[in-house]
């Protein structure tokens, strides 16, 4: 019987002090750092099992790996797959999900906190001097609100959503979920129990936070029109998607005030540069910026990787788990 061949094309994804589970079958493993996209075929071509984060494995690579059976995504999205050819080819795919339910949340709460007591703010202005010439004990430049009290409209109800309104309520928030976004009016009105309009949501929130998958009904699911309808006062806050946001849009309606501030951690393009209007007005006190962090306390990680793992094992037991084909 043949040996799999395991491959990791982009190990470098996981910390060094996060440890993959051994998998218990004799198998050939191959890891690497990273993989650029004309590393990927000569990598793959004797490979069984792939495990791969961001790195693209469309049909055109796909069609060049006769060997391939299993694709383990080390995350939750797999857009990066084209999943309509691993279906025709019977190649199997999986993903991980569930794992960060306790460090996105907190990354979510972390920022409204930040943004809406203006820290990064204050924090600028004791570096260029204010507390200096204001020669007072304090000063106030920035309005500080408190976070209790207030209303978080949440876009997605998945485990993360849900796992965020959980942490809100606790520190006394009133949250709503957004129904889907529709042109149509009746399906606007025609709520699931539990959700409301995703207008009436955006018009009534203090706060907004991401927490749906990205697709081509999702894309740029917040830009001009959507700032218009929020609050003056009101913080939106992306760890989903960077490409859930129109980011220019985003940078317009926080120079003109049409909403209060900013926190976001997911990119249209990762990693990115001075060219995203994002980073290129980084130094505004209203916008908070993290390089895709969200998941990545030391615990999430771990959970992600033994799910991985475990997926992996699964599979060649020949039990369906985790299953996106």
């Amino acid at each position: 019987m043949t040996v799999p061949v395991v491959v990791f094309l982009d190990r470098a994804t996981i910390p060094s002090q996060i440890k993959l589970a051994e998998l218990p079958f004799e198998h050939q493993w191959v890891e690497y750092d990273y993989s650029k996209p004309d590393e990927v075929v000569e990598r793959l071509k004797n490979a069984d099992i792939v495990i791969v984060n961001k790195v693209v494995l469309d049909a055109e690579t796909l069609s060049k790996l006769p060997n391939m059976r299993l694709i383990a995504v080390s995350a939750t999205g797999y857009n990066n797959i084209d999943v309509e050819y691993c279906r025709r080819a019977n190649i199997a795919v999986t993903n991980v999900q569930g794992y960060a339910t306790q460090s996105v949340p907190e990354h979510v709460i972390a920022m409204l906190f930040a943004l809406r007591r203006n820290l990064f703010g204050y924090h600028q202005d004791i570096a260029s001097g204010e507390w200096q010439r204001n020669k007072q004990f304090c000063f106030f430049t920035h309005p500080i609100g408190d976070i209790a009290g207030s209303t978080l409209g949440i876009i997605g109800s998945g485990a993360l959503g849900q796992a965020t309104a959980t942490l809100a309520k606790a520190l006394g928030m009133k949250v709503l979920f957004a129904e889907r976004k529709s042109e149509s009016k009746q399906e606007m009105m025609d709520c699931r129990t539990g959700y409301l309009p995703f207008e009436l949501v955006l018009q009534l929130s203090d706060a907004i936070t991401l927490h749906c998958p990205l697709t081509e009904q999702t894309e740029n699911l917040i830009s001009e029109a959507e700032f218009n309808k929020m609050k003056s006062s009101a913080i939106l806050i992306n760890t989903g998607r960077g490409g859930l946001v129109d980011e220019q849009a985003l940078v317009d309606a926080l120079k003109s005030g049409q909403i209060a501030g900013a926190g976001v951690d997911v990119f249209t393009q990762e990693p990115t540069d001075e060219s995203n209007p994002l980073i290129a007005n980084m130094d505004m006190p209203n916008l908070l910026l993290t390089p895709h962090v969200a998941w990545g306390s030391d615990s999430s990680i771990q959970k992600l990787a033994d799910i991985l793992m475990d997926n992996i094992t699964a599979f060649e037991r020949g039990d369906v788990k985790n299953r996106v084909v």
